[in-house]
């Protein structure tokens, strides 16, 4: 920068300076102050080109240690939707907790440990209760199978998760309890059911193989458009052998708008209850889906 000085000082004349001064200016974060101290300068042509000298020469110096500026905030009325949403800024912890977490162990979650356990088992509950897996069958020509319920729970159990990772360090921690309590299920029923303990090893093996590969499939869709969302949801759910478009179609809507209406649930409400509820397979009232119903007033205005 003093180079630059050194130059422009020797080589340019006055209407150099004015040029290159007009142009730093623009450049500055206090241009009104700095345009009028420059053009009260070149009034006094009188003082001669020294006094425009120095002026620009601070000016460059300025330059080269003024900070950011400071932008103006834009409010906007736009919809996000799952795809574009705000991610949450990632929670901040000491280094204690950083360090035990870094050791295997949990560092202090903001409710209590045990809660969220039962916070996590209660949504997994929601996950298999409130759903109507006969309604799934019948509309999808699925076979009643333990494998055809673990693919329409593990669907539910994964819109679960994508909502409950948004609550930080202590949504995470739910979500280990929401699989955990899923897997634990998984054996329950195969037990009841009377299935070979050797071969109820080998199914929920290929079981797990198969919930975190469609956890990365449903995450790529719900991140993208629908005909990614629809591919997945034709690999893992119907097995590549779904023929009907308009199947994927109610699975994609369907999918979309779960995900919509966990989001508006609080996540306080979440982590301390673990309730949620289910829209159905149809919906009866599409406009429901994106318009919120709206406030109804007495004669009072009230």
């Amino acid at each position: 920068m003093a180079a630059l000085v050194r130059v422009v000082t020797h080589r340019a004349g006055v209407p150099q300076w004015i040029a290159l001064c007009s142009g730093l200016i623009q450049t500055t974060l206090a241009q009104q102050q700095w345009g009028r101290m420059l053009h009260g300068t070149l009034q006094r042509r009188k003082n001669g080109q020294s006094q425009l000298t120095q002026v620009c020469c601070g000016l460059i110096q300025t330059i080269g240690t003024v900070k950011q500026p400071n932008r103006t905030l834009h409010h906007t009325n736009k919809v996000f939707t799952a795809k574009d949403s705000p991610q949450p800024s990632e929670e901040k912890v000491g280094a204690f907790t950083k360090i035990i977490e870094a050791m295997g162990f949990t560092g202090p979650l903001k409710y209590n440990k045990w809660k969220i356990k039962i916070a996590a088992l209660r949504m997994y509950t929601c996950c298999v209760e409130k759903t109507d897996y006969e309604e799934f069958f019948n509309k999808f020509q699925m076979p009643d199978t333990l494998n055809s319920w673990f693919l329409v729970a593990q669907l539910h159990v994964w819109m679960c998760l994508v909502r409950m990772k948004q609550e930080g360090r202590t949504g995470k921690y739910m979500c280990r309890y929401i699989v955990h309590s899923m897997w634990e299920d998984v054996e329950q029923r195969g037990k009841v059911m009377g299935i070979d303990s050797a071969a109820l090893k080998t199914s929920m093996r290929s079981m797990t193989e198969n919930f975190y590969a469609a956890i990365f499939g449903y995450d790529e869709g719900i991140l993208s458009d629908d005909h990614v969302l629809a591919a997945a949801i034709w690999r893992n759910l119907f097995n590549k052998h779904c023929e009907d478009p308009r199947q994927l179609e109610i699975m994609v809507e369907y999918i979309r708008k779960q995900v919509q209406h966990l989001d508006a649930i609080p996540g306080e409400d979440l982590l301390l209850s673990g309730e949620v509820t289910w829209r159905p397979l149809v919906e009866t009232n599409a406009q429901s889906i994106v318009k919120p119903a709206l406030p109804t007033y007495n004669d009072e205005g009230l």
